[in-house]
């Protein structure tokens, strides 16, 4: 855990000590489904980005297609103000 660096002709002692890092954000989300899209409300406001939103959704929905749905995606669209999205896959399943 120890570790001598050289910083500019400098040495200096470091030790590492474990930490724990703070814990993403968990919410729940309320979905509709149809044959090519998800209705998606109740999103939290968050202190994120509006595109960072956006790809959080379009990663969740795409990834999911390994446990029997989700697929790719076509588009995604978010209104902040609602709180709401819509995500549309490429094809109807």
């Amino acid at each position: 855990s120890k570790h001598c660096v050289n910083l500019d002709n400098r040495t200096a002692n470091v030790t590492v000590k474990p930490f724990e890092l703070d814990m993403g954000f968990q919410f729940e989300l309320h979905v509709t489904v149809s044959g090519k899209k998800i209705n998606v409300s109740e999103i939290p406001e968050l202190p994120i980005p509006e595109d960072w939103v956006r790809d959080k959704l379009e990663l969740h929905f795409y990834k999911t297609e390994q446990a029997g749905g989700g697929g790719e995606i076509e588009n995604v669209t978010y209104n902040k103000g609602s709180g709401t999205a819509v995500v549309t896959f490429l094809k109807p399943g």
